[in-house]
């Protein structure tokens, strides 16, 4: 099937070896975005969410996702995270909550997944702590931005740098 490296020569899924892969650095990092309406911005901003605070809550829950990711995406192999690091920043100009992700690990596989997973489940958080006044929330951008390490070394998206 190509080079598509989670399906076997008959087309079955499988989880990729990794097990002669020698162990090195790695970090991937990603972001994504929340758009909100004025009021939800401005309640966000104010600390005015009923069920707390928002951008503290999806941080936590975008760690929480990282460290899940193996649970959650059929193939990701399990691995010893070393960090995770998630910035969540109001963008007044855009109406967004920017979320950006930084995973790490010492391993023979990379941390994409866990980048993309953290972001994605910090964005989910914001929809949820904002849902009773906004129901209309659009998460948009989910994009890897960097990562390094490994056999394919680095990656940097051409059209933006974290």
């Amino acid at each position: 099937m190509g080079n598509f490296t989670h399906f076997d020569e008959a087309g079955r899924a499988r989880m990729v070896d990794v097990g002669a892969k020698p162990d090195t650095a790695r970090e991937a990092v990603a972001a994504g975005r929340v758009l909100v309406n004025e009021e939800t911005f401005r309640l966000i901003a104010a600390g005015g969410m009923k069920k707390g605070d928002v951008l503290a809550v999806a941080q936590v829950a975008g760690i929480m996702g990282a460290k899940r990711t193996p649970e959650l995406i059929p193939m990701c192999h399990p691995i010893a995270l070393t960090g995770v690091t998630l910035d969540l920043r109001l963008n007044e100009a855009d109406l967004a909550v920017e979320i950006t992700a930084i995973a790490r690990c010492t391993g023979p596989t990379g941390v994409e997944m866990e980048a993309l997973t953290a972001v994605s489940a910090a964005a989910l958080t914001v929809y949820d702590m904002c849902k009773a006044v906004q129901r209309d929330m659009v998460i948009d951008q989910i994009r890897l931005l960097k990562k390094s390490g490994g056999k394919s070394g680095e990656f940097v998206r051409e059209d933006e740098h974290p």
